[in-house]
């Protein structure tokens, strides 16, 4: 049978791997009563991990995620909240079941994306492809890690929307991170297959799989590949990701807000802090360095009206580290202009 997609599955399915997340069972057992006093207001019962489930180093299996093999000597990209436990400990497993010990070499501050490194050479990859030149319907191959159990497991699908964006928690207690710029997929994503590669019929990565809505059904959500390409740069350049910072807090303005708040244009953004205690303009950042004050309206960025379609964290992510971002400001009836040199964000 000379089917295209069983040849691209053979192709890529090599380098996508198995994320193992591992804790200490000293570490475990410290864990679970804090997290359970709220259900046990008058004390938490003796727990104790079932001795098969503690391997000989006192280790206890805890999640599991997926990643694909981006260089031949052990570079793997997966996502960030895959690997978000600095107490956990990373094993990959390839498809041909050999283990190896990750070291975690960069978590992107802004995106969902970690890079990672095994002690291996000659291993099998995924090209990376462009995101930059996506359409709508384009068939798609959805890889991962599926439930934690299920290895190499494939979907298919086609890109259902381009340029989402969502507001995403990796568990019921984190806080909410808004991610901007995502592919969306009906390919089936489901837990698991967070770090597994989204991949078109040229065998090309063209994004991570990062997450899906639950209560929702075929609807996915991709870290366009464009951004991993930038952060394995900064990696082999810098030995980190490094994104740019500016230190504002905002609210993008549209009708309904300029009628509420009485304000004099009906677009941009309006630096003001969520609450007292977080300031709008965040102090020593590029932000305050530059004048910007509490109460002004970024009318533009680069010459770009801002909006709902294009906010000044879209701005951020298409600069770098030392780029001039010229913002266009109304301040008490007057128009200012406005140059700031971005830092790094730490």
């Amino acid at each position: 049978m000379n089917n295209p997609i069983t040849k691209i599955i053979k192709k890529v399915m090599p380098a996508v791997v198995s994320i193992v997340i591992s804790k200490s069972l000293e570490d475990i057992e410290k864990e679970l009563p804090a997290e359970m006093m709220p259900m046990f207001p008058f004390g938490v019962p003796e727990l104790k991990i079932p001795e098969d489930k503690v391997d000989a180093h006192g280790m206890v299996q805890v999640g599991g995620g997926s990643g694909f093999i981006v260089d031949p000597n052990g570079i793997i990209v997966t996502n960030k909240h895959v690997i978000s436990d600095s107490k956990a400990e990373y094993t990959i497993r390839t498809s041909d079941n050999k283990k190896y010990r990750a070291a975690v070499l960069a978590r992107d501050p802004i995106e969902d994306v970690a890079v990672l490194k095994i002690d291996a050479a000659n291993l099998p990859t995924i090209a990376l492809g462009d995101s930059s030149n996506l359409e709508l319907g384009e068939p798609v191959l959805a890889i991962g890690n599926t439930l934690g159990l299920f290895q190499n497991t494939v979907s298919s699908g086609i890109i259902s929307g381009l340029s989402r964006s969502i507001a995403a928690k990796t568990d019921e207690n984190s806080p909410a991170q808004e991610l901007r710029g995502l592919i969306q997929t009906d390919a089936a994503i489901n837990p698991g297959n967070s770090g597994g590669p989204l991949i078109n019929l040229k065998g090309q990565a063209i994004g991570i799989n990062a997450a899906i809505v639950f209560g929702a059904q075929n609807v996915g959500f991709t870290i366009p590949i464009n951004t991993v390409k930038r952060d394995l740069a900064d990696v082999q350049k810098f030995g980190r990701v490094r994104r740019p910072l500016l230190g504002l807090r905002y609210v993008t303005i549209d009708d309904t807000m300029q009628e509420k708040m009485k304000l004099p244009v009906n677009y941009g953004a309006l630096i003001a802090g969520k609450s007292p205690h977080n300031e709008a303009v965040v102090p020593g950042t590029p932000a305050q360095k530059a004048g910007i004050k509490e109460k002004d309206i970024v009318l533009e960025c680069n010459g770009i009206k801002l909006s709902f379609d294009k906010t000044i964290q879209d701005f951020l992510e298409e600069l770098n580290v030392g780029d001039i971002l010229k913002m266009k400001v109304l301040r008490d009836k007057k128009e200012l202009e406005i140059k700031v040199v971005l830092a790094e964000r730490k």
